[in-house]
């Protein structure tokens, strides 16, 4: 689609390179997943893009799924990342930033299948966004000991958690970064990625600022353009980080949540010919199986040429 083909071939030519040492760095060119639990039926695929499959690039997004939980108690995670762009570790970061997120809601899923099925939004994104805040940290921490720029070995990170009760139907969005957030409803796309003043509250964890004055109009700092010299006693200050984006949404009957990297993202706002063909193709009252799924997510377009990951979720 768009205004000519597409640039590179439809298929992967040269592989990444691989070191003999280091065989578990490899990235396949293609994940596929899906499962069915309740109402909902989740397809999920990253695909590496077209120009990173000419230059034997290895895929710079990363995608997990989990279950953590058992029966009607058990919640649903899909994770994806995209690594820093031009840099040679950026599929290592996408991926450990996947797992350590993964860690951490596994090891809280009790707690937050809980407040979950019990619609507590605010504890719900509180602690989500302590629990993203530390994974973050961590792949910070992993870049320091690589001896890695921490902005070099960086990730875009977007999540989704789902419920396997039966009866439960709020689906959770949370993450960092850019990308894409649709509900396919009636057969349009809604565009509801958070946007980023929505993103913005308090200070939580490392994210977030004080407010410049108090609820009385009292400035609480005055800057008199005098440049303010480092203090030997405090760290420098951290460069700004990407807002914390969540979204906890009631599904209906019928919709297709979609949740995707930058890669898909972009042609969706971008292409209308494509946004109209994924809409004529989700929206039917079955959802598609795994290699439809798939040819579905790499229908090509001029211009785009990144990793596509996506996770889509149809409702019964």
């Amino acid at each position: 689609m768009g205004s000519g083909p597409p640039t590179y071939d439809a298929e992967p030519t040269a592989l990444p390179p691989a070191d003999p040492d280091e065989l578990d760095d490899l990235v396949a060119d293609t994940v596929l997943d899906g499962a069915r639990y309740g109402a909902s039926t989740i397809r999920a695929a990253s695909v590496r893009g077209d120009s990173a499959r000419f230059r034997g690039e290895p895929r710079r997004d990363s995608l997990l799924t989990a279950r953590f939980g058992a029966g009607e108690q058990a919640l649903v995670l899909v994770a994806m990342a995209t690594g820093a762009r031009a840099t040679p570790g950026a599929h290592r970061a996408a991926a450990e930033a996947c797992h350590w997120i993964a860690r951490a809601v596994g090891r809280s899923h009790a707690r937050l299948s809980e407040d979950i099925r019990a619609a507590r939004r605010g504890d719900l994104k509180s602690g989500l966004h302590r629990l993203t805040d530390r994974s973050l940290g961590k792949l910070r921490a992993s870049a320091a000991e690589q001896g890695i720029d921490p902005e070099e070995y960086s990730a875009g990170l977007r999540c989704l958690l789902l419920p396997a009760h039966p009866e439960c139907r709020t689906r959770v969005f949370f993450g960092v970064g850019p990308g894409g957030l649709f509900r396919l409803r009636d057969g349009e796309w809604q565009d509801i990625e958070p946007s980023v003043a929505d993103a913005i509250g308090e200070a939580v964890v490392g994210f977030g600022s004080k407010p410049a004055e108090t609820p009385e109009g009292d400035r609480l700092t005055m800057d008199l353009g005098i440049p303010t010299p480092p203090s030997p006693y405090e760290p420098a200050p951290e460069p700004p980080r990407e807002p914390f984006r969540f979204r906890a949404s009631v599904a209906r009957p019928g919709d297709a949540l979609l949740m995707c990297t930058g890669g898909l993202a972009e042609p969706l706002r971008g292409e209308p010919e494509l946004s109209a063909h994924l809409a004529g193709r989700w929206s039917g009252t079955t959802p598609p199986g795994l290699a439809a799924f798939l040819a579905d997510t790499q229908v090509r377009v001029k211009g785009y040429a990144d990793d596509r990951t996506a996770a889509a979720v149809w409702e019964a």
